[in-house]
């Protein structure tokens, strides 16, 4: 499930970007449609993820939520459902009287780089794990502990490149 919902989550982040995309040539709207599909298929991955989690914690008997992965986990699908209001807000503005809808959709950007983020150290959190460990050994493990960070560092480089203002430079 963290797999599905670090895919969803990244394409839905790329979309718009020129270069990052699957879907670079299809319409505005089209982009839009697909933004929203793939953060729904997102937040139903993570929900499921904590869904089955719980189960299996139960089932076992073991404490919830002992590890900075967990909670830095359901830190993130907090986060993750904080953006989803967000994103609401902005596709409907005139129904909440929105006013600085410019402001939000950089507010929507930044919160939506950290939410990444925090995905991110969770699954590295996750790759610390001693289950984790016990099955992945050797260079493998680094190989793991490494993929993260490269689609992270292209999202980072995606947004802060088009998304965040420019600083001004004096003249």
């Amino acid at each position: 499930m963290s797999i599905a919902f670090c895919l969803c989550l990244m394409e839905g982040i790329l979309i718009f970007s020129p270069e990052g995309s699957l879907f670079c040539s299809c319409s505005h709207k089209v982009k839009v449609r697909l933004r929203w599909t793939a953060q729904t298929l997102a937040l139903v991955a993570a929900t499921l993820g904590l869904a089955f989690i719980v189960s299996s914690k139960n089932r076992s008997e073991l404490p919830h939520f002992t590890s900075w992965h967990s909670v830095l986990g359901l830190l993130t699908l907090l986060a993750t459902c904080g953006q989803v209001l967000c994103g609401l807000c902005l596709r409907f503005p005139q129904l909440l009287r929105i006013s600085s809808v410019s402001r939000l959709r950089l507010y929507h950007t930044a919160y939506g780089l950290i939410v990444y983020l925090l995905a991110t150290f969770t699954v590295v959190l996750g790759i610390y794990s001693d289950w984790f460990q016990a099955q992945i050994k050797g260079v493998v493990w680094y190989f793991c502990l490494g993929l993260p960070f490269c689609p992270a560092l292209a999202i980072v480089n995606q947004i802060t490149r088009t998304r965040l203002p420019k600083k001004r430079q004096h003249v």
